[in-house]
């Protein structure tokens, strides 16, 4: 059977939260037709295979496309979120990113969708002709991508239900992922929860929502994680008070502890144990109502990963602890957003989705599109897109905020994109609106800021004790 062939503007792979805001945003800008290829069945990516009881950890008012409000902008009545903006569910994520797809991207005429669909790569003699397949019917496309190729999985976001553990589980024991938990007909004896990252957390509050007895709950935390307080990420947020604290707390620390001790005690970061010093930082976010909730769970341990489970013992990288009987461990390790190698965003006939602004995803990805719309090189392009790596460490924290202070001086000095950024909802945020001489006032601030980040970043390595 003949390939079937198709000509269009961009080539986008990928069709989860950051190809979406891509997509959504380029139609909005420009006459350019698209083709989407995804391998799944619906658009959402990672969405679409995560566990049923998940939310977002920020406000819905900050994710998916610029051009469509996710939720309806209410503030929480009832629960451990109340008093804040609401968290959109899986399944509302799913139907909105249904919605993107059916009422704003395919009625304009220039999208064409092909989920349940595998990328196969460019031919090697025409790097402007690119090949994929239905996994489906087996029918086969050429398409002739007149400028880019957009790279929407870069990212690489995993959750539970897409990999195995990366630890033996030997057989007889009884471990799940959370995607199993809604569906519970026996209720185990114990239950010990495997990572301590977002999915981890999750499944510790789902468990809690559900009347489990705290002592009935193991918390398996390789390492213990700075939290934002989700208070401090709330739709009307005034930017430049918020980021004049962080600097405050930066400018005043001498030392690595320091800064996160004044991070801290101005209520920006949050910690699970107050006499555990945390060594992560992923930017997860809770209300102060689910840390304690956290905090009731008695059994927490800390020694490094696990390696392997069998039914009388659990040996980790620093012990191995005794395994009670009956226990249902549920594997929360998937890496999520791993730490990957940064590149070029804009690369002669390729755009590689990354953070711009770091665990700010769909924000960055429409950021992308409105440059590659507006901006004539890829110079240019670049140095407004630079991508930030996803925080891992505590200390990454520093390069986190030293990231967004760089785009802030400058996206400020260039006027249009800064009416852009006011507009666009993904940004959760204002910027502030300087005239030249303001600017001209506040670089020395950020250049001693900068030089402070290098400090503390550099004291930070030499002493291998602080993290």
């Amino acid at each position: 059977m003949n390939p079937t062939a198709l000509e269009v503007d961009y080539l986008i792979v990928g069709a989860g939260a950051m190809g979406m805001a891509f997509a959504d945003t380029l139609i909005a800008e420009t006459e350019a037709t698209v083709a989407i290829v995804d391998r799944y069945d619906q658009p959402g990516g990672h969405w679409t295979v995560a566990y049923p009881f998940v939310r977002l950890h920020q406000p819905s008012a900050f994710y998916g496309v610029n051009s469509r409000e996710l939720g309806s902008g209410t503030v929480d009545q009832d629960g451990w979120n109340a008093g804040l903006n609401e968290l959109a569910s899986a399944s509302e994520i799913l139907a909105y990113f249904d919605q993107v797809m059916r009422r704003t991207l395919l009625p304009t005429g220039r999208v064409s969708y092909f989920p349940k669909s595998s990328y196969d790569g460019p031919d090697p003699q025409r790097p402007d002709l690119h090949r994929f397949h239905s996994i489906v019917s087996g029918d086969t496309f050429e398409v002739t991508v007149k400028r880019r190729t957009v790279d929407a999985t870069y990212m690489n976001v995993t959750v539970p239900a897409m990999v195995p553990p990366k630890y033996e589980v030997a057989p007889g024991v009884r471990l799940i992922t959370p995607n199993q938990l809604p569906a519970l007909q026996d209720q185990p004896s114990h239950y010990t929860v495997v990572g301590a990252g977002k999915t981890g957390i999750d499944a510790c509050l789902w468990l809690l929502s559900r009347g489990t007895d705290p002592s009935a709950i193991t918390w398996i935390t390789p390492r213990d994680s700075w939290m934002i307080d989700r208070a401090h990420t709330q739709p009307g947020d005034s930017y430049i008070e918020k980021e004049a604290v962080r600097r405050e707390a930066v400018a005043g620390a001498d030392t690595v502890q320091e800064l996160f001790t004044r991070l801290e005690d101005r209520g920006l970061l949050l910690r699970l144990s107050p006499d555990v010093e945390p060594t992560a930082y992923r930017c997860a976010t809770v209300a102060r109502a689910e840390l304690e909730q956290l905090r009731r769970i008695g059994d927490i341990v800390r020694h490094g990963r696990v390696r392997r489970i069998d039914e009388n013992a659990i040996e980790l990288d620093q012990a191995t602890i005794p395994a009670r009987v009956g226990t249902l461990y549920i594997d929360c390790t998937a890496d999520g957003l791993e730490r990957r190698p940064t590149m070029r965003v804009f690369d002669q006939a390729r755009i590689t989705l990354q953070a711009v602004i770091p665990c700010q995803q769909v924000f960055s990805a429409a950021l992308i599109a409105h440059v590659e719309a507006g901006y004539t090189d890829d110079d240019t392009k670049n140095a407004l897109c630079a991508p930030s790596p996803h925080p891992d460490s505590a200390l990454d924290w520093i390069q986190f905020f030293g990231d967004i202070q760089e785009r802030v001086v400058r996206w400020t000095a260039d006027p249009a994109l800064l009416e852009w950024l006011g507009t666009c909802r993904l940004l959760g945020r204002r910027l502030p609106e300087l005239t030249p001489e303001q600017r001209a006032a506040l670089l020395p601030m950020f250049e001693a800021l900068k030089l402070k980040l290098e400090q503390l970043q550099h004291q930070a390595n030499v002493v291998p004790a602080v993290n």
